[in-house]
């Protein structure tokens, strides 16, 4: 592959390359560029909105770069200040170690093991020191800080900016010190620390790292950005029918966003879809050939297509085989507590909520809809609960 084509598919989905005639002089070099991307972990699942980065790294390795996957467990017991108008609260050293477990053990549903570096900035930030840290701050001033759009308007806003915060986008910086990086890829979100890790490049007499950023993904609501606290996300590690019905569930407009940044398919391919719903093709068609792309990648082609048959039988009204199975060890003489179950196998959040999904009909028990909290049931006789259109279980009494 030509170095003109290798730049069409690093340039496609990026909002911003910093700067493109560096990366064109590092690709004639014709030698493998070390490629980083960092994610602190602040939470313990990763969603699609991450594999927008999580693609392009992909893409890099395709083309035969190297891939530092970069976890930040120092940095994130400091607390990125990213896009907050309030201090962030540091992590634990415990939960850093967890969410940190769980990364590495996901990020291999999209990037090739065999061409992965999964690194820890502990490693060179913890041998820093104080007198490091203090030498790494004397490189900038309180004023470069401050043009940071974040800490700009909580300055104005006279919102406390805790010392600690100013330290974040330094370490991150010297992160790329560290690894020599050749290019960064982060959100756009994330420019001012990505520029940081240049300028500390230059500092330490390296050669500046080229900047990526990349467009931030919106969530199932099509307006806030995808977040597991804002309950608008698609997690990687969600059952494929799960994956496959939340995709189905965007909107029209939204599809062709989430197509354009999450597809692997050719620009061409992606062109032809857009031309069949162009000549009056039903959109809902375009949308199941992407939630397969998207399923069978997270997981293989018969997940994706188990998906698409289970999507289809809920739709008419059936049961699907393939659903999860759990075990009631004793009956109550008063009959099973339904919100009770519910909230305890996962399939509502509260009792609450179970309560009042019951009194709108959305739970049914062996295809019937129930008006009562309790099922009277004997053991030995099992039943299906059905909660709204997507979410079975089978329950073995």
């Amino acid at each position: 592959m030509n170095k003109r084509e290798q730049l069409e598919i690093i340039k496609r989905g990026t909002d911003e390359i910093l700067i493109e005639s560096e990366l064109i002089e590092k690709l004639k070099k014709g030698v493998p560029l070390k490629i980083k991307a960092g994610f602190d972990p602040t939470a313990p699942d990763l969603h699609l909105g991450h594999a927008v980065l999580l693609n392009k790294l992909r893409q890099f390795q395709d083309l035969g770069h190297e891939v530092y996957f970069l976890i930040g467990d120092f940095t994130g017991m400091i607390g990125d200040p990213t896009g907050k108008n309030v201090t962030r609260p540091p992590l634990s050293e415990d939960d850093v170690k967890e969410n940190a477990k769980t990364y590495s053990d996901q990020v291999f549903k999209i990037l090739d093991k065999s061409k992965t570096q999964i690194v820890f900035n502990s490693k060179w930030l913890n041998d820093l020191g104080a007198a490091g840290v203090v030498k790494l701050a004397s490189t900038h001033t309180v004023a470069r800080m401050l043009e940071r759009d974040d800490f700009a308007k909580r300055y104005k806003a006279n919102q406390p900016i805790s010392i600690h915060e100013f330290l974040y986008p330094l370490l991150q910086g010297y992160d790329s010190v560290a690894l020599k990086a050749d290019i960064e890829i982060g959100g756009t979100d994330q420019k001012f620390n990505l520029l940081m890790g240049r300028e500390l490049q230059k500092h330490f007499d390296q050669i500046p790292q080229c900047i990526l950023t990349m467009p931030l993904l919106e969530g199932l609501d099509g307006v806030q950005k995808m977040s597991k606290s804002s309950k608008n996300y698609i997690g990687i590690n969600e059952p494929p029918e799960i994956v496959f019905a939340k995709l189905l569930s965007l909107s029209d407009d939204l599809m062709w966003r989430y197509i354009d940044l999450l597809s692997l398919g050719s620009l061409e391919h992606i062109r032809s879809w857009k031309k069949r719903v162009d000549d009056g093709e039903n959109p809902k068609n375009i949308k199941v050939e992407f939630a397969k792309e998207i399923v069978g990648r997270l997981y293989d082609e018969k997940a994706a297509q188990n998906a698409e048959d289970n999507f289809d039988l809920r739709a008419k009204g059936g049961i699907p085989e393939d659903i999860e199975e759990h075990s009631l060890s004793t009956i109550e003489i008063d009959g099973v507590n339904i919100p009770q179950l519910l909230k305890k196998i996962g399939l509502v959040s509260s009792t609450s909520e179970a309560i009042r999904l019951i009194k709108g009909g959305g739970i049914k028990i062996n295809g019937d809809k129930i008006v009562d909290t309790k099922f009277i049931t004997s053991k030995g006789s099992g039943f299906t609960i059905q909660v709204g259109k997507r979410k079975f279980a089978k329950i073995n009494t």
